[in-house]
């Protein structure tokens, strides 16, 4: 299929070309933007979600997973659909399915209206991650330039993460907690619309198909590994249906590898495993991500529930998180060109391990000031590590498949995001309903006491813990000391999972990847021209924005 060509078009106007590159790169910032900006801000929302919709800790759970599932099983196919019908009009879907989803969940009364609109949206968004990059790619040939681009668009995505959450919390304050989803919603309408009149269609020049088969087998997959572990967590984990689901993930697992070892145009590539580089750095950001997207979602819970935050209030001690990215991206960019990536990576899985595992040091009461310094170093060490783990991947590899490689990298990140909300909040519940007897028999409260507490968060949810309301004030003030002091331990086991795994991701960079990198040449392939690598390009940088 002959590509459209729109970067090279307009090469005797210079003045035309810089303007249409220009708009281009900040119409993908944009698209990347306000794909994130409802991610944190929903998970520091939930304290509120749930008292409006009366939701459980599972239904949490699938209001965040609702969003990651399909973002992760569709970010290979739809890049590959940018490449064969148009990343033009993949981004400009992208935008429309998110806007959908948005409205869906603006006018939602219920966990499940919430979850279909966050679905619809995790597909748009999939759909905007491959092509807001590969349209960068291609109207910067130059990997200069576009590597700084990149970082431009790195931090775009992190604004959004960043942000979110503010803004949430000053609509939650002022408003229904259905408004956080307005302004995603304004600015993807307005981007689109300038999108659909400023950029130029673009196409890949190499053959490729889509592969039903595998895409069927790696959602199949996906879906059934996650709602193994949600669901194992309440209906226990000997139950038929969690041990099917588990089932069903692993024969998926394993269709899925045969099939792609078979298909003569296969969505993942098992090439890209041949380099102990990339795969180590595959392993090392779902571990990450798993760790991060999982302590924001213990941390934006233990705000909510033990310290009565304001929505603003979580949004604000967590935005250190993501922030740091956006804060730290240029000079973490340079150091990259003066040392070894490898020694980058290490050095922030260890220093992001340890923030976490400071987390231990959280009690019931614990100070905004401790929190935000250990949450800081917390977000320190995710900064330097996160660009540094796609830089390793795709330098680890030939040019002929940084498409693929880019576009693996990022569905592995969304796995390792999936699991983390639903291994950490099987974790909070289990360890809150444990430890939740011992701390009320030590509060001085009756037995009759003890039980109705015990009883109404067993069969409520642990979120009922955080409203209860006694027959006396000093009964209800011991309730709720013990409710969080068991919910604050839960938190510990959650602090030293997340550490525990970054510290391991350490160990695995360090062994599979080493502290010296140094970038593989194709030389079996003669450099495309920069069109013809403008797709491949793109998907590199999908791995490298999405790392932030």
């Amino acid at each position: 299929m002959p590509a459209i060509t729109s970067a090279s078009s307009p090469s005797a106007q210079p003045g035309a070309a810089s303007r249409h590159t220009t708009a281009t790169i900040v119409l993908a910032c944009l698209g990347v933007f306000v794909s994130y900006l409802p991610v944190v801000g929903v998970s520091v929302a939930l304290p509120v979600m749930q008292q409006a919709l009366d939701a459980s800790t599972v239904g949490l759970q699938w209001i965040t997973d609702a969003f990651i599932l399909p973002t992760a099983a569709l970010l290979l196919t739809c890049g590959m659909i940018g490449e064969l019908y148009g990343r033009k009009k993949t981004w400009l879907a992208g935008l429309v399915l998110f806007g959908l989803g948005c409205l869906v969940c603006l006018t939602a009364d219920s966990v499940v209206q919430v979850c279909v609109g966050q679905a619809l949206t995790g597909v748009g968004t999939a759909a905007l991650l491959p092509s807001t990059l590969a349209l960068i790619s291609h109207v910067c040939p130059d990997h200069r330039k576009r590597a700084s681009v990149i970082a431009l668009w790195t931090a775009s995505l992190g604004l959004g993460l960043t942000l979110g959450p503010l803004f949430n919390g000053v609509i939650v304050e002022h408003a229904s907690w259905r408004w956080i989803f307005l302004p995603a919603l304004v600015v993807g309408v307005l981007t689109a619309v300038a999108g659909a009149v400023l950029l130029t269609e673009s196409r890949s020049q190499r053959e490729r198909h889509l592969d039903i088969p595998g895409q069927i087998l790696a959602v199949v997959a996906i879906t059934g590994l996650v709602y193994g572990v949600i669901e194992g967590g309440s209906a226990g984990w000997g139950s038929a249906e969690v041990v099917i689901a588990f089932v069903v993930a692993a024969v998926g697992l394993l269709a899925f590898v045969a099939v792609e070892l078979r298909s003569p145009c296969p969505m993942l590539d098992m090439r890209l495993f041949g380099s102990s580089a990339f795969s180590g750095a595959a392993l090392v950001m779902a571990l990450t991500l798993f760790a991060q997207v999982g302590l924001v979602f213990a941390l934006s819970e233990y705000f909510g529930l033990v310290h009565h935050a304001s929505t603003w209030d979580i949004g604000v001690r967590l935005v250190a998180i993501n922030g740091f990215t956006v804060v730290l991206g240029p000079l973490v960019g340079r150091l990259m060109n003066r040392t070894s990536p490898g020694l980058l990576l290490v050095t922030g899985l260890v220093v992001g391990g340890i923030g976490a595992l400071c987390v231990n040091l959280f009690h019931a009461s614990t100070g905004t000031g401790e929190a935000a310094l250990v949450i800081a170093v917390l977000g320190i060490g995710i900064a330097l590590a996160m660009a540094p783990i796609t830089t390793i991947a795709m330098n680890s590899l030939p040019r002929r498949l940084a498409d693929t490689a880019g576009a693996a990298n990022s569905a592995l990140r969304q796995i390792g995001s999936a699991l983390g909300p639903a291994v950490f909040g099987v974790i909070l519940t289990n360890r809150t309903l444990d430890t939740l007897p011992g701390h009320l028999a030590q509060s001085g409260l009756s037995p009759a006491d003890q039980g109705e507490v015990s009883g109404l968060v067993s069969h409520v949810g642990i979120q009922a813990g955080a409203f209860l309301h006694l027959k006396s004030p000093e009964a209800t003030g011991r309730a709720l000391s013990a409710y969080g002091a068991s919910f604050t331990d839960a938190l510990h086991t959650c602090a030293l999972v997340g550490g525990i795994g970054m510290l391991v991701a350490a160990v695995i960079a360090l062994v599979m990847i080493g502290l010296r990198t140094r970038p593989v040449h194709d030389t079996t392939q003669a450099p495309e021209p920069a069109v013809q690598s403008a797709g491949a390009a793109g998907a590199a940088g999908v791995a490298a924005g999405e790392a932030s």
